[in-house]
């Protein structure tokens, strides 16, 4: 169920995540979008302001005609209201001087005619723009508000609204407490047909005619001001879908003009990096973008021209190693006849002086014999002349050749050659002659450097490829020695002597070695902890290695053994439940160490210290999977990180 949930996710977010990136990668998508958003909260904000201000507007100019035309009407009321009166013979402020009560009861109006009468008269003239209702209070408010049944005076209407559902009670009884003001409220008129309702304004007055009051209300729709907003809404809202695209295309156009001569000089840089450097960038114009183009063409002609000067220094300098070493090849045997017979003589020369001279001679002849052979490979490299012979072969026979070659080396030193891992085959598909010389020269290192102690090569294989890893006890690595342990003709120590007439060129031979092989070299070590290298290579030819079967970090290394010593500068605490279970252990001498700590001393992974050479092999990824990159002097210790192109980087990373 989880699998299935992540799976779900994942497909859902996928969307998400590439319009993320997308996002991200393109500027111009960014500037696009931005104004997009900013245009149409633009558009939004005066789109609410113009509404607000036309519905206002229109409010108050309905408002206003209506009034009008209201009060106009309730006048023309009046006035028949007071043509009716002096008929009946009564005045505005009572009955007439002559005649009784009963006579005037007997002529008084009709009112539910007189509503009759008023109510069409004065519809006719307003036909369309509003509807009119005239009712009695006394037989229609009173009544709602008793639950008495209303008598024959109920409400006249004109224009087909439902007067009841229309007009509010509570308006009703507004108007009765002030007769002869004008009142006003909105309201939901209701049609009769349909029973559709809309939004409206009533304008009423109470009245009276001969003595009897009634109540005029002019109800005026608001259809014709609501179709009117209705246009204007849509006529808005085109109007902004209009400009904000508008404005995105603008924008697009825009920021295109900008970003192609960027994109351009992405594309022309990085045909630069991959050895095309006649490429250039087309200029136009003589804006800020042209001169840039301008800058970046210089840019491009000068670093062609310098890397023409130094390719050609280069190409000088491999001639002349080549030349020299090959030139050197016929004094050399000369000098080396000469040698060897003194050596062999030197017994007769009877002066221990000269015989002293004689071995060393011999001895230095030895090592600039060496050297020529280890500068003839490294020209080689350099030509990107050297050649895989691979076969499948089994990597403990090498291992056996390489211990059996070094063991006088190893009773010098009083260190015992210890294999591990050799109990089943390692088989991987390599060049047997140049592993062979990788493991030499990391053994013999390891017997130099290891203080009499034993030494461990380790062997394992997995995840397609196999490994071989050198440990050592000795003096280690420190953190500004592990960014240059690969260099050509670098000493770790220059005070210690070369017992084995060492060249220098041992390490940088065998990293060549292992780029060839499309494999890792790789050092690890610590003040006074030793160091550990590790060779990592594809099981089958051509194949690309993605985690070394053997982890380059030791496992009885100070930081995997957890050591949390008070007093310590550099202290790591992530593994305490470890220490508890091994301080009984630990030897309390060993525990405490030398040094700066634990950790200490570095981690250096990389393909490889010369540059790269047209024709040759691509170099293998530089960051094995197993190492975490770090920099300083943390409670990891010094982790230092070179990059294949070169060692400058790691040198300044350690600085």
């Amino acid at each position: 169920m989880r699998s299935l949930l992540r799976m779900i996710q994942r497909r859902v977010t996928r969307p998400f995540l590439r319009l993320t990136g997308l996002y991200r990668r393109s500027i111009q998508l960014r500037v696009v979008a931005t104004t997009l958003v900013l245009s149409l909260a633009v558009v939004l904000v005066l789109g609410v302001v113009v509404m607000s201000a036309v519905r206002n507007g229109l409010l108050e100019a309905k408002q206003d005609a209506a009034k009008i035309q209201a009060q106009s009407g309730f006048a023309v009321a009046q006035r028949a209201a007071a043509q009716q009166d002096s008929t009946s013979g009564r005045t505005t402020g009572g009955v007439a001087a002559t005649g009784s009560a009963q006579s005037n009861a007997d002529s008084q109006v009709d009112i539910g005619t007189w509503l009759t009468q008023q109510v069409s008269q004065l519809a006719n003239s307003g036909t369309g723009e509003y509807a009119l209702v005239g009712m009695v209070p006394s037989t229609d408010v009173w009544a709602q508000a008793t639950g008495a049944a209303p008598d024959a005076n109920g409400p006249r209407e004109v224009g087909n609204v439902d007067p009841t559902a229309s007009i509010p009670a509570a308006f009703q009884y507004q108007v009765a407490e002030h007769p002869g003001a004008t009142q006003e409220q909105y309201t939901r008129i209701h049609d009769l047909d349909d029973g559709k309702t809309s939004a409206g304004l009533i304008v009423a007055q109470q009245l009276s005619v001969d003595g009897q009051s009634y109540q005029l209300y002019y109800l005026f729709p608001f259809t014709l001001e609501q179709n009117t907003l209705n246009l204007v809404t849509s006529t808005l809202a085109m109007a902004g879908v209009f400009v904000v695209i508008l404005l995105g295309a603008i924008s697009w156009l825009v920021v295109r003009q900008v970003v192609t001569p960027v994109r351009m000089a992405a594309e022309i840089s990085e045909r630069l990096a991959d050895g095309r450097l006649e490429e250039r960038m087309k200029v136009s114009g003589t804006d800020d973008i042209a001169r840039l183009g301008e800058s970046f063409n210089r840019m491009g002609s000068a670093l062609q021209s310098q890397i023409r000067q130094l390719e050609e220094l280069s190409r000088v300098q491999r001639r002349f190693v080549s030349d020299v070493s090959h030139e050197l090849r016929t004094p050399l045997t000369t000098v080396r006849m000469a040698a060897d017979l003194l050596y062999e003589s030197r017994e007769d020369f009877g002066d221990p002086a000269a015989e002293r001279s004689a071995e060393l001679l011999q001895n230095q002849l030895d090592r600039f014999e060496s050297l020529l052979a280890d500068l003839l490979e490294i020209s080689r490299f350099d030509a990107g002349a050297a050649i895989l012979d691979a076969e499948p072969a089994d990597l403990r026979d090498v291992v056996a050749r390489v211990i059996e070659g070094a063991e006088p080396l190893a009773r010098t030193k009083g260190s015992a050659v210890i294999v591990r891992g050799g109990d089943e085959p390692v088989v991987a598909e390599v060049d047997p002659r140049r592993i062979e010389r990788v493991l030499r020269n990391l053994v013999v290192n390891a017997l130099e450097h290891g203080e009499g102690r034993d030494i461990e090569v380790r062997l394992a294989a997995g995840d397609g490829a196999v490994a071989i890893a050198v440990r050592d006890h000795g003096i280690g690595l420190k953190p500004g020695e592990a960014s240059r342990v690969f260099n050509r003709f670098w000493r770790a120590d220059p005070a210690r002597a070369r017992t084995t007439g060492g060249t220098g060129l041992g390490l940088s031979i065998a990293l060549e070695d292992a780029a060839l092989h499309g494999g890792w070299l790789h050092a690890w070590g610590e003040p006074g902890g030793g160091s550990q290298f590790r060779l990592t290579v594809p099981r089958n030819a051509g194949g690309e290695v993605q985690r070394s079967p053997i982890p380059l970090e030791p496992e009885d290394s100070r930081s995997n053994r957890g050591l949390d010593l008070a007093g310590m500068p550099y202290r790591r605490s992530a593994r305490q439940a470890e220490v508890m279970a091994m301080n009984e252990s630990l030897d309390p001498g060993a525990a405490l160490g030398v040094g700066l700590g634990s950790g200490l001393g570095g981690v250096l992974g990389y393909g490889s210290v010369i540059p790269g050479v047209s024709g040759r092999m691509p170099l293998p990824p530089s960051n094995p999977a197993d190492l975490g990159v770090a920099s300083g002097y943390g409670a990891t210790g010094a982790q230092v990180v070179v990059s294949k192109e070169g060692r400058d980087e790691g040198a300044a990373a350690q600085e």
